[in-house]
């Protein structure tokens, strides 16, 4: 709850986190030098809360502590308190998170660390309740005792700060374990390991809550295409089709949420996240096109129009996250008692939709339903004598009616900060989306997006991370420029417009500048001279994006393919050799990394097309390319009604070549040579079939 009768110093900020804080009676500083000149000076310690908008626990905290003047009085008679928007400093999220589960075993949001005068960590941990209860400390008794540590054991507090800065520095550049030989051995250890943790009764992977694992499902089905492991392919399927039906995707609205609490994808925290959005579209449209299931179509398309409908800012870029809270509660503006439906629908399209989304009067969730697949459709169907199209038409119509009363509701709040490195994978997913779904919305959207991000966001110095109410601020990370190349090359495949080639190869020179580890290989995530972070962090495991490094890797391999740029391929490998040997050893935490070594080991199979994009034989063959899962393609395309010559020297893999007989003629060349050169669809689907 606002009070106008605090202000603080986060009211100047951009950040919606930042300013759910402003009228707390802390007295907040957001991250700045202000703040640690204030600490040095008085020789106070910093207590650093680093949270994001749509955080449940956060907001629960907020409301039982950081609104209470009493609590609020010791943490500003003892300490300079800072709050930072997670999202916004994903670098010092990653720093002081990996200081909390040393100290602690374990992390989370909120993150509360505490600080000596020079950004060092000495104690930390994640909620407090109020007063102790549930097995924690209280956190008033937290404060107290932390305040009285710090001013009567000086010495301690500094012994501890530097051990932890110490461990802090080794952990975050680890010895690199170099091999300049490169081989599929990690990726099929993964798939192994993978295997052992599959819940095969309810897909996803052991333990609770569960997350989806975006990256894990995509390197499976590398493995699979590359192998032929059923195994691999069942993991993927099993998992799409438990979380498709359960209550962690939105069955009214599209989309997912963020995890879900038990393992049968049943409750969900309600929070929904671009990146997860963007990442597990694409891995429908994958699934569909090796499986050609319907069902992953209708969620890949579901999910990328509810980024259109309810994510998208109008200026081109996509927000952040919706919050999992409503009105004060969780999960309010999602869940339904049986009487509410019932009012909607007349009686036998209430009695079909009650066994179908399993509505009960006693509820799912705190004596309400979240709406889930109770039964297989195709039992439902036969149940009422239905075919399975016209259930799925009479269903829609139906869920078209609850949602237009859901959207009656208060909402969610959105977080419409617009960072660069997420609207990369929403570009993809949307370039993707296009290409599998043929829907012209999702490749407008990803314009949009691209435009967007390489004007509003990129000014004379250099790419912004984010973007918030007309402001461009704070430098990129690594994981800006890697998502946003990524995004921009599927883009490229989606229309053809070799500005966007041009774009990417303008951030990968900027990226290797500002973020490449000369000595040892692979990239910071923080670029050099940053003064505000204690260690400049480098890995390559995945947390809930992709991990930056691997990211980079497959983008410079594609840039490599796609221009015959050597410069790209050896910059690509040398970041994998840096990493493999980590890799090895637990490789399922690093499944973006292993997809990157799928796509360097496969050697890339490049397709040079010269068409005109209005000829309807071009689209078959583009349709051809596009419905097919090839995991280690890159494709270009001329049309010789352009008069942007300079395409050959980007793309030198569509130079010397010409159109046989002014047909469309594609050139595949591959590991095994090039092939002779092919006009119709028929002859590309016949090389196509060849490789698979």
């Amino acid at each position: 709850m606002i009070s106008p009768k605090f202000t603080n110093r986060l009211i100047k900020s951009s950040s919606p986190y930042l300013l759910q804080h402003a009228h707390n009676p802390v007295d907040w500083y957001p991250w700045s030098e202000e703040a640690f000149e204030r600490s040095r000076c008085e020789n106070r310690p910093i207590f650093l809360s680093i949270g994001y908008s749509t955080c449940h626990w956060c907001h629960v905290m907020e409301r039982e502590s950081f609104e209470v003047e009493r609590i609020a009085q010791v943490m500003n008679a003892h300490f300079i308190s800072i709050k930072v928007d997670r999202e916004e400093r994903p670098d010092l999220d990653e720093i002081y998170m990996t200081a909390v589960q040393a100290m602690t075993g374990s992390g989370g949001w909120p993150l509360n660390v505490f600080l000596t005068p020079d950004l060092k960590p000495f104690f930390g941990g994640t909620y407090w309740p109020p007063e102790k209860k549930w097995g924690r400390p209280g956190f008033i008794d937290v404060l107290e005792a932390v305040a009285n540590a710090y001013e009567s054991r000086p010495a301690e507090i500094r012994e501890t700060s530097d051990r932890i800065f110490e461990l802090l520095r080794k952990s975050s550049q680890p010895p690199m374990e170099r091999k300049d030989t490169l081989e599929f051995a990690p990726i099929e250890k993964a798939a192994r390991q993978l295997w052992a943790r599959f819940d095969d009764q309810w897909g996803g992977f052991a333990g609770e809550p569960k997350f989806p694992q975006p990256t894990a499902l995509s390197l499976l089905l590398r493995h699979y295409a590359r192998s032929g492991e059923q195994k691999s392919l069942k993991m993927v399927t099993v998992t799409l089709d438990r979380m498709a039906y359960g209550g962690l995707f939105d069955q009214l609205g599209g989309g997912f949420h963020r995890y879900s609490v038990d393992r049968a994808w049943l409750v969900p925290h309600f929070e929904k996240m671009l990146y997860d959005n963007a990442q597990l579209a694409g891995v429908y449209l994958d699934a569909f096109r090796v499986t050609g299931k319907p069902l992953y179509a209708s969620i890949a398309r579901s999910t990328l129009d509810y980024l259109l409908r309810e994510m998208a800012d109008p200026q081109g870029g996509f927000y952040s996250a919706q919050d999992a809270d409503s009105e004060g509660e969780e999960g309010k503006f999602y869940v339904w008692t049986e009487q509410e439906i019932q009012e909607i629908l007349p009686a036998a399209d209430w009695e079909l939709l009650r066994g179908y989304y399993g509505v009960t009067s006693q509820g799912n969730f705190e004596g309400k339903n979240i709406l889930h697949v109770a039964k297989a459709p195709e039992e439902v169907a036969k149940g009422h004598s239905m075919e399975l199209a016209a259930l799925e038409e009479r269903l829609d119509g139906m869920r078209k009616k609850i949602f237009l009363e859901r959207d009656k509701r208060i909402p969610p709040g959105t977080d419409r900060k617009v960072l660069a490195g997420w609207n990369g994978l929403a570009i993809s997913s949307l370039a993707r989306g296009f290409q599998v779904l043929g829907d012209e919305r999702y490749r407008k959207a990803a314009q949009g997006a691209a435009d967007f991000i390489l004007t509003a966001m990129r000014p004379s110095s250099g790419l912004r991370h984010a973007w918030e109410a007309g402001k461009s601020q704070i430098d990129a990370f690594l994981e800006d420029y890697a998502f946003l190349i990524e995004g921009l090359l599927d883009l490229y495949e989606a229309d053809f417009d070799v500005r966007w080639v041009k774009e990417a190869l303008s951030l990968a020179d900027q990226m290797e500048e500002k973020f490449w580890d000369e000595a040892q290989g692979g990239f910071f995530f923080t670029p050099a001279g940053a003064a505000d972070v204690i260690v400049r962090i480098k890995s390559a495991n995945d947390s809930a994006v992709p991990s930056a490094n691997a990211t980079a890797a497959e983008g410079l391999l594609r840039l490599g393919a796609l221009t015959e740029n050597p410069r790209w391929r050896h910059l690509g490998e040398k970041t994998l050799q840096a990493f493999i040997g980590m890799a090895e050893k637990e490789p399922v935490a690093f499944a973006r990394f292993l997809c990157a070594l799928d796509f360097c080991l496969a050697a890339p199979m490049t397709v040079g097309i010269l068409a005109s994009l209005e000829d309807p034989s071009t689209r078959w063959i583009l349709s051809a390319l596009y419905g097919r899962y090839l995991p280690d393609k890159v494709m270009a395309l001329y049309d010789p009604r352009w008069e942007a010559r300079d395409v050959f020297d980007i793309l030198p893999l569509l130079r010397d070549k010409t159109m046989k007989e002014g047909k469309p003629t594609v050139y595949v060349c591959d590991a095994l040579g090039c092939r002779k050169p092919v006009t119709t669809p028929e002859e590309l689907e016949k090389i196509l079939s060849n490789r698979q």
